[in-house]
């Protein structure tokens, strides 16, 4: 049995638009720390989602009985329909705006080869977190709202949701490695 749920939580919008809010002025005041704490807020909050998803929760939730896999999925993936595209945005914009800020996007400087690794890690990362994993969480809720959900559909597309936050938890790593140098750079 499917509990009762929503697809798209409002409360998670109405935090979602106010972070929103918070990027588009620290673009337009284009001052460090503000663009800074953004970047890190955002960045931290996509990496532990990531290691924490796929690492200790995917596994998990794969060894579930039906019931308890539906009734967590029914919970959490609402929450993470609005939680990954804020935090994959406000990283993105507020890393480039920061990078721009510091001068590491002209090719000159030697932060600028760092800075490339970085857009191709995080650009991979991207495609993946809303072009795979957010298409995969909708159709699995959409799914679990119809009269008579189809549990292949929903199995196929919950492996491919484990896998790909697994990726992309491993994926994490790269950015570790890549950021740390250029914050000591």
């Amino acid at each position: 049995m499917v509990p009762e749920f929503t697809i798209v939580p409002v409360p998670g919008l109405v935090i979602a638009v106010v972070v929103l809010v918070l990027i588009v002025i620290a673009i337009a005041v284009n001052k460090v720390w503000p663009l800074m704490f953004l970047h890190v807020v955002g960045g931290a909050g996509w990496t532990i989602v990531d290691l924490f998803v796929g690492l200790l929760v995917g596994p998990i939730i794969g060894r579930l009985p039906l019931q308890s896999r539906i009734d967590f999925v029914t919970r959490f993936m609402p929450k993470m329909v609005v939680l990954m595209p804020i935090l994959v945005a406000t990283t993105l914009a507020a890393g480039w705006q920061l990078a721009s800020n510091l001068g590491f996007t002209f090719t000159g400087t030697p932060q600028h080869p760092w800075l490339v690794a970085s857009f191709i890690v995080v650009g991979v990362m991207s495609v993946l977190a809303l072009g795979l994993l957010e298409p995969a969480n909708i159709a699995v809720l959409i799914e679990l709202k119809k009269p008579r959900p189809n549990g292949m559909v929903i199995e196929r597309l919950m492996k491919r949701f484990v896998y790909c936050a697994g990726v992309l938890g491993i994926m994490q790593v790269a950015t570790f490695v890549i950021m740390t140098k250029l914050g000591s750079m």
